[in-house]
């Protein structure tokens, strides 16, 4: 177990992410963007938000914590909806709208920003959160990790 696990929420280290990406950018001349630029980062960052609400809901709907922090609280496995599509549908729509972020800065080495935010999200609060949930769901965790892909 490393010290960074589960210690810093997800929606902070996106956050980091987003404004590292716009800090490392030039100034970006909103209105000089393309219509394709606008068409694929507004649609990153609409999917990646549609990513996150449909995950929220659905821990709504099964009543179990949506605390990134304390995986050790779920009290339901959530396998369906937008979980049959992926196991972490809320760390994707962070991903998607860092995505569509970079494509907003026009700025290639702003990609980096959503590599980055994987990268720290899979490492510290995927892999220890896949141990918890092993361990309290067992054989049906089990199987469904074998039906559904960690990102996509």
């Amino acid at each position: 177990m490393h010290w960074l696990e589960h210690k810093i929420p997800p929606p902070v280290v996106g956050l980091l992410c987003a404004l590292a990406m716009w800090a490392a950018a030039p100034a970006v001349e909103w209105s000089g963007l393309s219509w394709l630029h606008w068409a694929l980062g507004v649609a990153g960052v609409g999917t990646g938000l549609g990513f996150d609400v449909l995950g929220l809901l659905a821990f709504r709907r099964a009543k179990t914590t949506i605390n990134p922090l304390s995986p050790g609280k779920a009290s339901s496995l959530v396998a369906s909806g937008v979980y049959r599509v992926t196991r972490n549908p809320m760390y994707l729509g962070m991903a998607l709208v860092l995505c569509g972020w970079a494509v907003l800065l026009a700025y290639l080495p702003a990609a980096l920003g959503p590599v980055v935010f994987v990268v720290f999200i899979t490492r510290f609060q995927i892999v220890p959160e896949e141990r918890f949930m092993a361990a309290k769901f067992g054989d049906d965790y089990n199987h469904f990790c074998q039906q559904v892909r960690r990102w996509l």
